[in-house]
Protein backbone atom coordinates (compact mmCIF):
# COMPACT_ATOMS: atom_id res chain seq x y z
CA UNK A 1 0.00 0.00 0.00
CA UNK A 2 1.26 3.49 -0.87
CA UNK A 3 0.11 6.99 0.02
CA UNK A 4 -1.47 7.34 -3.45
CA UNK A 5 -3.92 4.54 -2.59
CA UNK A 6 -5.32 6.39 0.43
CA UNK A 7 -8.08 9.01 0.87
CA UNK A 8 -7.28 12.66 1.35
CA UNK A 9 -6.27 13.93 4.77
CA UNK A 10 -5.08 17.33 6.01
CA UNK A 11 -1.78 18.51 4.60
CA UNK A 12 1.13 17.95 7.02
CA UNK A 13 2.41 21.02 8.82
CA UNK A 14 5.82 22.41 7.97
CA UNK A 15 8.47 21.12 10.42
CA UNK A 16 8.79 23.37 13.44
CA UNK A 17 5.26 24.76 13.17
CA UNK A 18 1.94 24.03 14.83
CA UNK A 19 -1.55 25.25 14.23
CA UNK A 20 -3.49 27.73 16.29
CA UNK A 21 -3.67 26.20 19.82
CA UNK A 22 -7.44 26.65 19.76
CA UNK A 23 -7.64 23.97 17.05
CA UNK A 24 -6.24 21.46 19.56
CA UNK A 25 -9.17 21.78 21.98
CA UNK A 26 -10.41 18.62 23.70
CA UNK A 27 -13.65 17.18 22.36
CA UNK A 28 -15.59 14.52 24.23
CA UNK A 29 -17.18 13.66 27.54
CA UNK A 30 -15.41 14.45 30.79
CA UNK A 31 -17.51 12.19 33.02
CA UNK A 32 -19.92 9.29 32.64
CA UNK A 33 -21.90 7.31 35.20
CA UNK A 34 -21.50 7.92 38.91
CA UNK A 35 -18.27 6.52 40.33
CA UNK A 36 -18.38 3.68 42.81
CA UNK A 37 -17.42 4.48 46.38
CA UNK A 38 -14.16 2.54 46.05
CA UNK A 39 -13.19 4.46 42.93
CA UNK A 40 -13.93 7.76 44.64
CA UNK A 41 -11.74 6.68 47.56
CA UNK A 42 -8.84 5.82 45.25
CA UNK A 43 -9.11 9.18 43.52
CA UNK A 44 -8.87 10.96 46.86
CA UNK A 45 -6.15 8.77 48.37
CA UNK A 46 -3.99 7.65 45.42
CA UNK A 47 -4.40 10.05 42.52
CA UNK A 48 -2.43 12.93 44.14
CA UNK A 49 0.68 10.70 44.21
CA UNK A 50 0.13 9.55 40.61
CA UNK A 51 -0.86 12.84 39.01
CA UNK A 52 1.56 14.91 36.93
CA UNK A 53 1.45 18.64 37.66
CA UNK A 54 2.39 20.57 34.53
CA UNK A 55 4.52 23.03 36.48
CA UNK A 56 6.77 20.14 37.59
CA UNK A 57 7.82 19.39 34.02
CA UNK A 58 10.96 20.83 32.55
CA UNK A 59 12.83 21.43 35.80
CA UNK A 60 14.04 17.83 36.06
CA UNK A 61 14.59 14.92 33.65
CA UNK A 62 11.37 13.15 32.76
CA UNK A 63 12.57 9.95 34.43
CA UNK A 64 12.59 11.83 37.74
CA UNK A 65 8.78 11.60 37.80
CA UNK A 66 9.15 8.01 38.95
CA UNK A 67 10.33 6.84 42.38
CA UNK A 68 12.87 4.38 40.99
CA UNK A 69 15.19 4.52 37.96
CA UNK A 70 13.57 3.77 34.60
CA UNK A 71 15.32 2.93 31.35
CA UNK A 72 12.91 4.92 29.20
CA UNK A 73 9.50 6.61 29.23
CA UNK A 74 6.38 5.79 27.20
CA UNK A 75 3.14 7.75 26.80
CA UNK A 76 -0.37 6.43 26.21
CA UNK A 77 -2.87 9.02 25.01
CA UNK A 78 -6.53 8.38 25.86
CA UNK A 79 -6.07 5.16 27.81
CA UNK A 80 -9.80 4.55 28.39
CA UNK A 81 -10.21 2.21 31.32
CA UNK A 82 -6.46 1.70 31.60
CA UNK A 83 -6.39 -2.00 30.61
CA UNK A 84 -3.46 -1.66 28.23
CA UNK A 85 -1.61 0.92 30.33
CA UNK A 86 -1.73 -1.16 33.51
CA UNK A 87 -0.88 -4.36 31.66
CA UNK A 88 2.18 -2.81 30.00
CA UNK A 89 3.39 -1.25 33.24
CA UNK A 90 3.19 -4.65 34.92
CA UNK A 91 5.11 -6.30 32.08
CA UNK A 92 7.89 -3.70 32.08
CA UNK A 93 8.63 -2.43 35.61
CA UNK A 94 11.88 -0.87 34.36
CA UNK A 95 10.00 1.48 32.01
CA UNK A 96 8.14 4.60 33.09
CA UNK A 97 4.62 5.09 31.74
CA UNK A 98 2.62 8.28 31.45
CA UNK A 99 -1.09 7.82 30.87
CA UNK A 100 -3.24 10.72 29.68
CA UNK A 101 -7.04 10.54 29.83
CA UNK A 102 -9.55 13.37 30.16
CA UNK A 103 -12.48 11.09 31.06
CA UNK A 104 -12.84 11.01 34.85
CA UNK A 105 -14.23 7.47 34.92
CA UNK A 106 -11.17 6.21 33.03
CA UNK A 107 -8.84 7.97 35.47
CA UNK A 108 -10.74 6.37 38.35
CA UNK A 109 -10.51 2.88 36.83
CA UNK A 110 -6.79 3.20 36.17
CA UNK A 111 -6.06 4.63 39.61
CA UNK A 112 -7.89 1.74 41.25
CA UNK A 113 -6.08 -0.86 39.12
CA UNK A 114 -2.66 0.66 39.77
CA UNK A 115 -3.29 0.74 43.51
CA UNK A 116 -4.52 -2.87 43.50
CA UNK A 117 -1.36 -4.05 41.71
CA UNK A 118 1.03 -1.80 43.59
CA UNK A 119 2.58 -0.41 40.41
CA UNK A 120 4.83 2.60 40.90
CA UNK A 121 6.09 3.11 37.34
CA UNK A 122 2.99 4.97 36.10
CA UNK A 123 2.01 8.62 36.28
CA UNK A 124 -1.38 9.97 35.20
CA UNK A 125 -2.54 13.17 33.57
CA UNK A 126 -6.28 13.82 33.71
CA UNK A 127 -6.96 16.63 31.27
CA UNK A 128 -6.61 17.66 27.62
CA UNK A 129 -3.30 16.06 26.61
CA UNK A 130 -2.09 18.85 24.30
CA UNK A 131 -0.75 21.11 27.11
CA UNK A 132 1.09 18.07 28.48
CA UNK A 133 2.62 17.31 25.08
CA UNK A 134 3.78 20.89 24.78
CA UNK A 135 5.55 20.75 28.15
CA UNK A 136 7.37 17.44 27.69
CA UNK A 137 11.06 17.69 26.71
CA UNK A 138 12.29 17.08 23.18
CA UNK A 139 13.14 13.46 22.30
CA UNK A 140 12.06 12.34 25.77
CA UNK A 141 9.76 9.45 24.81
CA UNK A 142 10.55 5.96 23.57
CA UNK A 143 6.99 5.30 22.44
CA UNK A 144 3.61 6.97 22.05
CA UNK A 145 0.46 4.83 21.96
CA UNK A 146 -2.87 6.09 20.62
CA UNK A 147 -5.35 3.24 20.86
CA UNK A 148 -8.88 3.44 19.49
CA UNK A 149 -9.25 7.22 19.55
CA UNK A 150 -12.63 8.73 18.74
CA UNK A 151 -12.88 8.48 14.92
CA UNK A 152 -15.25 11.44 14.53
CA UNK A 153 -16.83 9.73 11.50
CA UNK A 154 -18.82 12.70 10.17
CA UNK A 155 -16.83 14.68 7.62
CA UNK A 156 -17.52 18.01 9.32
CA UNK A 157 -15.89 16.61 12.49
CA UNK A 158 -12.72 15.20 10.89
CA UNK A 159 -10.81 18.25 12.11
CA UNK A 160 -11.37 16.94 15.64
CA UNK A 161 -9.44 13.72 15.01
CA UNK A 162 -6.35 13.51 17.17
CA UNK A 163 -4.15 12.33 14.33
CA UNK A 164 -3.65 15.58 12.45
CA UNK A 165 -0.66 17.65 11.34
CA UNK A 166 -0.19 19.69 14.51
CA UNK A 167 -0.17 16.62 16.73
CA UNK A 168 2.08 14.68 14.36
CA UNK A 169 4.48 17.60 14.70
CA UNK A 170 4.32 17.13 18.46
CA UNK A 171 4.96 13.39 18.15
CA UNK A 172 7.99 14.05 15.95
CA UNK A 173 9.41 16.45 18.53
CA UNK A 174 8.83 14.18 21.50
CA UNK A 175 9.96 10.82 20.14
CA UNK A 176 13.64 10.01 20.36
CA UNK A 177 15.26 8.79 17.13
CA UNK A 178 14.21 5.17 16.71
CA UNK A 179 11.15 5.73 18.91
CA UNK A 180 7.75 4.42 17.88
CA UNK A 181 4.22 5.78 17.43
CA UNK A 182 1.60 3.02 17.68
CA UNK A 183 -1.98 3.52 16.53
CA UNK A 184 -4.92 1.11 16.71
CA UNK A 185 -8.37 1.62 15.23
CA UNK A 186 -11.33 -0.41 14.00
CA UNK A 187 -12.42 2.36 11.62
CA UNK A 188 -11.06 1.81 8.11
CA UNK A 189 -11.26 5.45 7.07
CA UNK A 190 -9.36 6.61 10.16
CA UNK A 191 -6.66 4.02 9.45
CA UNK A 192 -6.35 5.28 5.88
CA UNK A 193 -6.35 8.89 7.09
CA UNK A 194 -3.50 8.14 9.50
CA UNK A 195 -1.50 6.26 6.90
CA UNK A 196 -1.88 9.14 4.45
CA UNK A 197 -0.39 11.57 6.96
CA UNK A 198 2.42 9.34 8.25
CA UNK A 199 3.49 7.85 4.92
CA UNK A 200 4.03 11.31 3.49
CA UNK A 201 5.98 12.56 6.52
CA UNK A 202 9.74 12.04 6.00
CA UNK A 203 10.31 11.85 9.75
CA UNK A 204 8.38 8.58 10.10
CA UNK A 205 8.60 5.11 8.61
CA UNK A 206 5.80 2.54 8.65
CA UNK A 207 7.28 -0.63 10.13
CA UNK A 208 4.93 -3.10 8.40
CA UNK A 209 6.51 -5.43 5.85
CA UNK A 210 3.52 -7.77 5.40
CA UNK A 211 -0.23 -7.59 5.96
CA UNK A 212 -0.15 -9.52 9.23
CA UNK A 213 2.06 -6.79 10.70
CA UNK A 214 -1.00 -4.56 10.88
CA UNK A 215 -3.78 -7.13 10.93
CA UNK A 216 -2.52 -8.93 14.04
CA UNK A 217 -2.09 -7.35 17.50
CA UNK A 218 1.33 -6.50 18.86
CA UNK A 219 3.19 -9.01 21.04
CA UNK A 220 1.77 -9.11 24.54
CA UNK A 221 -1.39 -7.24 23.52
CA UNK A 222 -4.02 -7.59 26.28
CA UNK A 223 -6.97 -6.17 24.33
CA UNK A 224 -9.29 -3.46 25.57
CA UNK A 225 -12.99 -3.26 26.35
CA UNK A 226 -13.54 -1.06 23.33
CA UNK A 227 -11.75 -3.55 21.07
CA UNK A 228 -13.89 -6.42 22.39
CA UNK A 229 -17.01 -4.43 21.53
CA UNK A 230 -15.72 -3.70 18.03
CA UNK A 231 -15.04 -7.40 17.42
CA UNK A 232 -18.51 -8.35 18.67
CA UNK A 233 -19.98 -5.85 16.22
CA UNK A 234 -17.97 -7.23 13.33
CA UNK A 235 -15.34 -4.49 12.96
CA UNK A 236 -11.79 -5.70 12.40
CA UNK A 237 -9.08 -3.70 14.18
CA UNK A 238 -5.81 -2.66 12.63
CA UNK A 239 -2.53 -2.11 14.46
CA UNK A 240 -0.16 0.42 12.89
CA UNK A 241 3.35 1.24 14.03
CA UNK A 242 5.65 4.00 12.80
CA UNK A 243 9.33 4.53 13.57
CA UNK A 244 10.77 7.99 14.18
CA UNK A 245 13.72 8.40 11.85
Amino acid sequence: MTADDLPDAPEPAEPGTTRDPRSAAFYGRRKGKKLRAGQEAHLVRDLPQLAIPLDALGARPLAALFPHPVASVRLEIGFGGGEHLVHEAGRHPDIGYIGAEAFVNGIASATSALAARGLSNVRLYGDDVVPLLDRLPDASLERIDLLYPDPWPKRRHWKRRFVRPDNIERFARLLAPGGHFRFATDIEHYAAWTLRLLLTDPRFEWTATRADDWRLPWDGWPGTRYEAKALREGRRPGYYEFRRL
